[in-house]
């Protein structure tokens, strides 16, 4: 770049959204290893053993703490909207979107999701990557 214009650079606290299979996960990993932060995974706060949801106030708290819990910076990936409202966004200075074309989104997850089924890998709250 020439002129005055600075350089972009990423923040500390990084919030990674996007649609399911979009790749928010596998950015969140690389990110938080090549900034040497912690990954925190809406995912893995939300859902409990039998795929039961965590109730929203519950939610909220688990999240403000994981967000406190790392003070120097983090990354996060999902979103919950509706159950965390601006929680997380609102305390991050870093917003990166995927918005990856149909295709290539459906394609990932009807990968990971034939995979997952067939290998029955462990998910979040113990559960397999399987509807039961």
């Amino acid at each position: 770049m020439t002129g005055d214009a600075a350089e972009p650079s990423l923040g500390r606290r990084i919030v990674v959204r996007g649609a399911t299979g979009s790749g928010k996960t596998t950015l969140t990993r690389r990110l938080g290893a090549l900034l040497d932060l912690p990954v925190i995974e809406l995912d893995a706060l939300f859902w409990q053993p039998n795929w039961a949801e965590t109730p929203a106030p519950e939610f909220r708290e688990k999240v403000a703490a994981a967000l406190a819990a790392a003070p120097a910076g983090w990354v996060c990936d999902g979103a919950y909207n509706s159950r965390l409202g601006g929680l997380v966004a609102s305390r991050g200075d870093t917003l990166i979107w995927l918005h990856l074309p149909w295709r290539v989104s459906f394609w990932r997850l009807l990968k990971r999701t034939v995979g997952r089924a067939r290998t029955r890998e462990p998910m979040w709250g113990g559960q397999h990557g399987v509807l039961a």
